[in-house]
C-alpha cells in the first residue's frame, strides 16, 4: 500500500482557492477549498450584498449558521467572511457528494433575511487504501476462463475526481482486471480468469492490485492478490435478487429485522451450504454498526440508532460463500430507506432580541426575530408559531422566519413589562413542541401630567390667623417614573382685590402646603380663588392645575353698632312719650348692625337698667320699645332706661345706649320740642341730618306741583266766565271751634262774551270748616269739618 504525502498548502491554495458569489437564485454561495488555514478570506459580504461597511453596524447585521458555526466569521470592521476553524471535509459530510455548511443574515431597519452556504470543495489529500492489507482469493482449477472474482475496494474518503477512479493489477496470461462503476459511483474491480488453471501446474499466484484517483496530483494505493488455486466448486450461490430494496423507520428499536435475504446453489452437499455476510462495500463509513446480519438466515436486523436528519438511505453489500472447496461466493445488494418519524421537536432560536421598548414605540416596532427550525421532514417538518391573543404584540411570517412586532402602542402605567410565551409545533403525528418566553420591558415617557387628587378644592381658614401658619396641602401624583414623576407646585399670578395673589399665600413647591402670607379680615375678604399648578420633570415638562378655593371663616370679633336713635353728646339718646300713649306704645325701635355673620351678628336687645322698670318692656329680637302699661300721673317726666345689644357670638361681644324718654303733655309740645333739637345742631346726627333734608326736598317739591295745578285750573276757569263774583269767607271764632264760611256771589249769572246770551246760575252750595283745639297752641291750623252754618252766619 502507498499513501501520497500531503500537499503543501502554499500549492493547495493556488491550485484550489475559488470563491464564486451567485446571488441570482437569492442565495449568497462561496466556494472553498477544504484545509484553508484559520483567517482564509472566503468573501466580501458588505460587497455582495451591496452595502457598504458602515451600515452593516448600523442595521445590526448578524450571520448565524445552521450548522457548522464554528467554522466561519464576519468582521464588522471590513466585511469580511473568514475561516475560524481549519476544516476537514471528510470529517464534516463523511462522503456526501456536495458539502455546504448553510448560514442566515439578518439586517434590521428595515429588516431583511439573507441566506448563504459556503461550499466545502474537496481536496485530494487522501490516498486510496486497502484495508485488510492483501486480498486472498481461491479459484477452482475446474472453473472455465471468462469467470470473474469480485476483489475487495479500496477506500478514499475524497470524492469525486478525488476518489477512486480505476483499478489496476500487474500484468500475467491467466488474469486480467475488468471494472466497473456502480449507480453510487464505486468502482468495482473483479479478476477476470483469462486462461484455465491446472493446479499441478501452478497452485498459487501473487499479483499487485494498484488503486488510483483522479485528483491532481494524483493518488494511488497498492495491495497483493494472492491466488489459490482449489479443487473443483463449479456452482456459484445465486441470490434471489439482484438488489433488494426495502424500509424502515428512524425509531426503529434494536433487533428489529430489516429484511430477510435468501441465495441458492445447486452444488450439493458441503458446496451447497450457505453462510451469509456483508462485503467490503459495507463496511464504508458506520453502516457497519447500524445492522447486523444472521450467517445462517440472512436475517439483517437493526444494532445501532437510525437517524434520518444524518441519513437517509442505506446500501449494504451482502455475500453469500458457498462451503465448497474452494468456496464461491455469491454477490446482492440491499438498499434500504430510512423513514422519517417525528422525533425532532421545533428548535426556537431569537437573534436581535430587544429586552426593552419605549412606550410610545409606535405599532408595527420590531421586537425580535424568531427562527424556528425542525430536523425532521415532510409534515414533520413543518412547524407553526403562535403567540398568546391577550397581549399588544403579533407575529409575522417572513420567509422562514416571524417577526415578533407591536401590534398597539403601549402603556408602561397599565401594563410595565410582558413574559410572552412563544410556542412552536411541527404538524407531525403526535405533534411536537416547544416553548421558549421573551421577556420584555416597557420603559417609561412622559405621558402623564401631574393629577390632583381632589377638585376643586375647598380651604377653610379662620380670620385673624397667624402669618406664615399653614393653611392647607394639595397633593398631585404622577405615574410616569423617576425624573418623570418628580413634581413641584407654583401659584400661578392671579390678583385678589389689585394684589398680587402672592402677597396673600405661597407654597411649598416640595410637597404641596399652603401657608398664609397675611391675616385675613372676614369683614375685608369673604372668599378668593387661587390656581395651583403641579409641574412634573419629564422632558418636556407636563403639567396641570387645580382650582383653591379659599373661604374666609368669621370669628367674633365685632361688638355691635347702634345706628338708631342716635346718640347725642356720645353717650344717650333722647326720644318723647305723649301722655297719651297706651300699653303697648311703640315707643322707638333700636336698631343696631354687626359686622360679623351668622350667629355672630345674631343680636339680641334686653334693657339692663330703667327708671322704672315696670314702664317699657323691650323686643328682645325686634329691638321694638314699648310701653308695659299706660302713662300715670305719678310716672316721672323723664325715664332713663339703658338698653344692652349683644350677638350671639362666644364669647358675645355688646354695646350699650342710654335712652332719655320724655313724657310730654300734648302732641304739640313734641313737636316744640322736635323743633328745638333740630335748630340744635348738636343733637342732630349725620344720618338724622340727611333725612330731615330729604324730607323737606320732598314737601316742598309736592307744594310747588299743587300750587302749578292750582295756577292751572284757575286760569281755565277765568276763560270760561267773564263776569263771576269770587266768593267771600268769613271767619268767626266760637267757643269751642271757628269756622270759616263762603259766602255767595251777589250776582248769580254767567255771560258769554261775544253774544248778549245771559245765564242764571241756581244758588251756589255753601261749605264749612273747624279749626281743631291743637290750633290754639301752634302756628299751624288745622282744619275739620263743621255742620251746616247758621242764619246768622249767612246773613
Amino acid at each position: 500500500m502507498a499513501n501520497s504525502p500531503r500537499i503543501p498548502f502554499v500549492a493547495t491554495v493556488g491550485i484550489f482557492l475559488l470563491c464564486v458569489v451567485d446571488i441570482i437564485t437569492g442565495k449568497i454561495h462561496y466556494s472553498i477549498p477544504e484545509e484553508m488555514e484559520q483567517g482564509t478570506f472566503v468573501g466580501n459580504i458588505a460587497q455582495d450584498l451591496g452595502m457598504n461597511v458602515l451600515q452593516l453596524s448600523d442595521r445590526k447585521f448578524r450571520l448565524s449558521f445552521v450548522d457548522g458555526g464554528r467554522y466561519m466569521k464576519v468582521s464588522l470592521d471590513d466585511g469580511f467572511l473568514s475561516v475560524r476553524e481549519r476544516m476537514d471535509r471528510e470529517l464534516i459530510c463523511e462522503q456526501a457528494e456536495m458539502c455546504t455548511i448553510s448560514f442566515e443574515m439578518t439586517l434590521e431597519n428595515p429588516f431583511e433575511v439573507h441566506h448563504g452556504e459556503v461550499e466545502i470543495l474537496d481536496v485530494n489529500d487522501n490516498s486510496p487504501i486497502f484495508r485488510d492489507g492483501s486480498i486472498v482469493v481461491q479459484i477452482s482449477e475446474a472453473i472455465p476462463p471468462g469467470v470473474r472474482f469480485r476483489l475487495k475496494s479500496a477506500e478514499d474518503p475524497d470524492v469525486g475526481m478525488n476518489a477512486i477512479a480505476s483499478y489496476a493489477i500487474s500484468s500475467s496470461e491467466y488474469f486480467s482486471l475488468k471494472t466497473q462503476r456502480t449507480e453510487d459511483g464505486f468502482v468495482i474491480a473483479e479478476l477476470l480468469l483469462e486462461k484455465s488453471l491446472d493446479r499441478e501446474l501452478q497452485s498459487s499466484f501473487q499479483l499487485m492490485l494498484t488503486a488510483t484517483d483522479a485528483g491532481h496530483p494524483q493518488r494511488s494505493g497498492s495491495t497483493q492478490i494472492l491466488i489459490t488455486v482449489l479443487d473443483f466448486n463449479d456452482n456459484p450461490p445465486l441470490f434471489e435478487q439482484v438488489v433488494y430494496k426495502c424500509s424502515i423507520s428512524e425509531n426503529a428499536p434494536q433487533g428489529a429485522v430489516v429484511i430477510k435475504v435468501k441465495a441458492q446453489d445447486l452444488d450439493e452437499g458441503s458446496n451447497a451450504v450457505l453462510t451469509y455476510s456483508f462485503g467490503d462495500l459495507t463496511t464504508l463509513g458506520t453502516n457497519r454498526d447500524l445492522f447486523s446480519m444472521d450467517p445462517n438466515t440472512g436475517e439483517i436486523k437493526v444494532e445501532g440508532p437510525l437517524d434520518f436528519e444524518e441519513t437517509r438511505s442505506y446500501s449494504l453489500d451482502i455475500l453469500a460463500i458457498d462451503h465448497g472447496s474452494p468456496a464461491i461466493t455469491g454477490h446482492s445488494k440491499v438498499l434500504i430507506k430510512i423513514i422519517d418519524v417525528n422525533d425532532n421537536a421545533p428548535e426556537i432560536k431569537m437573534t436581535t432580541a430587544s429586552k426593552q421598548i419605549s412606550e410610545n414605540s409606535p405599532s408595527g416596532t420590531l421586537i425580535t426575530l424568531i427562527n424556528v427550525i425542525d430536523r425532521d421532514s415532510g409534515e414533520n417538518g413543518q412547524v407553526r408559531c403562535e403567540i398568546p391573543r391577550m397581549v399588544p404584540f403579533m407575529l409575522q411570517t417572513y420567509s422562514n422566519h416571524y417577526k415578533l412586532i407591536t401590534s398597539e402602542t403601549m402603556d408602561r402605567e397599565t401594563v410595565s413589562e410582558y413574559t410572552i410565551l412563544v410556542s412552536a409545533w411541527d404538524l407531525g403525528s403526535p405533534s411536537l413542541s416547544t416553548n421558549s418566553t421573551i421577556h420584555i420591558v416597557i420603559t417609561d415617557v412622559n405621558d402623564n401630567p401631574p393629577s390632583f387628587a381632589k377638585l376643586p378644592y375647598k380651604v377653610y381658614v379662620t380670620e385673624n390667623n397667624f402669618p406664615g401658619s399653614s393653611v392647607f396641602a394639595v397633593t398631585a401624583s404622577d405615574p410616569d417614573l423617576e425624573q418623570n414623576s418628580y413634581v413641584s407646585y407654583s401659584i400661578l399670578d392671579n390678583y385678589i382685590q389689585n394684589l398680587p395673589v402672592s402677597t396673600y399665600l405661597s407654597i411649598n413647591s416640595m410637597n404641596g402646603t399652603i401657608y398664609s402670607l397675611r391675616s385675613f379680615d372676614y369683614e375685608e375678604l369673604k372668599s378668593f380663588q387661587v390656581l395651583i399648578q403641579a409641574r412634573d420633570a419629564g422632558v418636556p415638562p407636563l403639567s396641570s392645575s387645580a382650582t383653591v378655593n379659599v373661604i374666609i371663616l368669621d370669628q367674633n370679633d365685632n361688638a355691635p353698632v347702634i345706628v338708631s336713635p342716635s346718640e347725642h353728646g356720645g353717650s344717650s339718646a333722647s326720644e318723647f312719650l305723649p301722655t297719651s300713649a297706651g300699653q303697648g306704645y311703640l315707643v322707638t325701635k333700636i336698631i343696631a348692625t354687626d359686622a360679623d355673620s351668622g350667629q355672630n351678628a345674631r343680636l339680641l336687645y334686653q334693657i339692663v337698667k330703667a327708671t322704672d322698670p315696670s314702664l317699657f318692656t323691650m323686643g328682645q329680637m325686634s329691638g321694638e320699645i314699648r310701653t308695659a302699661r299706660k302713662i300715670m300721673e305719678l310716672d316721672a317726666i323723664t325715664q332713663t332706661v339703658v338698653i344692652l345689644v349683644k350677638d350671639n357670638g362666644q364669647p358675645n361681644l355688646s354695646s350699650t345706649i342710654t335712652l332719655h324718654v320724655t313724657i310730654l303733655q300734648n302732641t304739640t309740645e313734641i313737636l316744640t320740642v322736635s323743633n328745638n333739637l333740630v335748630k340744635n345742631h348738636e343733637y342732630l346726627s349725620e344720618l338724622n341730618l340727611y333725612l330731615l333734608v330729604t324730607f323737606s326736598c320732598t314737601s316742598i317739591v309736592f307744594l310747588l306741583i299743587i300750587i302749578v295745578l292750582i295756577g292751572i285750573k284757575c286760569k281755565q276757569d277765568r276763560n270760561m266766565t267773564q263776569e263771576y263774583s269770587s266768593p267771600s269767607y268769613y271767619y268767626k271764632r266760637g267757643e269751642m271751634q271757628d269756622t270759616f264760611n263762603r259766602r255767595s256771589a251777589m250776582e248769580e249769572t254767567l255771560r258769554y262774551p261775544g253774544t248778549d246770551q245771559v245765564v242764571h246760575m241756581p244758588g251756589l252750595s255753601q261749605h264749612s270748616v273747624c279749626l281743631s283745639p291743637e290750633s290754639a297752641k301752634s302756628d299751624f291750623l288745622f282744619l275739620k269739618p263743621c255742620g251746616p252754618p247758621t242764619s246768622q252766619a249767612q246773613s
